[in-house]
């Protein structure tokens, strides 16, 4: 018996071990498969166009022909362009500890706005609210424009994903492939026909599955994600056997190791 050898029955030892690891079918990766006489084509879903509720956070940006004047209705101005001074702002993940400069909708449902006081803007989309506070402005400022836009439109995505995090969405729309696309999308090991999407709505929380191997994704309802979504990729039966083989087969390929080197030691 010769060190080589050993390396050598080593070498197959491992190799048994790396060959009991469960085959994934190819079947099983491929999204929006195509079923038996189906089109190539579909109707396109309507968007998804978010309304403000209590708990949101509004940026509401106010300009005019005298930007003095509107500076007064932009108390957030400064903040903002500080935190743009990096560049384009872009999805990025967040904390949901990070503090967001506002106007945050209260219980009533409302935002107060320097001198038009408060607005009841709960149940409007964004266009909505810019278009009654733009009117609520006429009294104050010469042809004002409005932009509001939410600041805390946020999802979760978490489970068999190579990047599992909590971003923030600026341009308040987002498909769920997209969504997984920013964690990096789903691991080889995620089960592509399990994912889950939790959602608040109607003073419930639902739990409805996805399943991203069929085309019929794009007509789902859960096809684009609302403020709060949380996305929840479900590991498959190979990263459970996996796991489980490795906590078996770990302390035997330890203990031939350590018998080895203990004869090689000998040698």
């Amino acid at each position: 018996m010769n060190k080589r050898f050993l390396q050598r029955q080593l070498g197959y030892f491992l190799g048994l071990c790396l060959c009991l690891g469960s085959c994934i079918s190819s079947k099983e990766l491929v999204l929006y498969q195509k079923e038996t006489g189906g089109n190539d084509s579909m109707a396109l879903v309507d968007r998804y166009i978010p309304t403000i509720k209590p708990g949101d956070v509004l940026s509401v940006q106010v300009s005019s022909l005298s930007p003095e004047a509107s500076a007064l209705f932009n108390p957030y101005a400064a903040i903002s362009m500080a935190e743009r001074a990096g560049g384009p702002q872009q999805i990025s993940q967040t904390s949901p500890l990070q503090y967001t400069p506002g106007y945050l909708v209260d219980e009533k449902g409302q935002i107060e706005l320097p001198l038009i006081g408060s607005q009841k803007v709960q149940g409007l989309s964004n266009a909505q609210a810019a278009a009654q506070i733009k009117q609520k402005l006429l009294d104050y400022l010469k042809e004002p424009t409005v932009n509001v836009r939410n600041l805390n439109f946020q999802i979760s995505v978490s489970g068999e994903v190579a990047r599992p995090s909590l971003f923030s969405i600026p341009n308040e729309q987002i498909s769920l492939p997209a969504a997984l696309g920013l964690a990096g999308d789903i691991t080889i090991y995620g089960r592509r026909d399990n994912v889950l999407v939790i959602r608040e709505e109607n003073g419930q929380r639902t739990f409805n599955q996805v399943d991203l191997t069929k085309r019929d994704i794009f007509k789902s309802p859960y096809y684009y994600l609302r403020p709060n979504d949380i996305v929840y990729v479900e590991p498959g039966k190979a990263r459970v056997a996996n796991a489980d083989r490795t906590y078996q087969v770990l302390p035997i390929i330890l203990s031939a190791l350590s018998f080895i080197a203990i004869i090689v030691s000998r040698i």
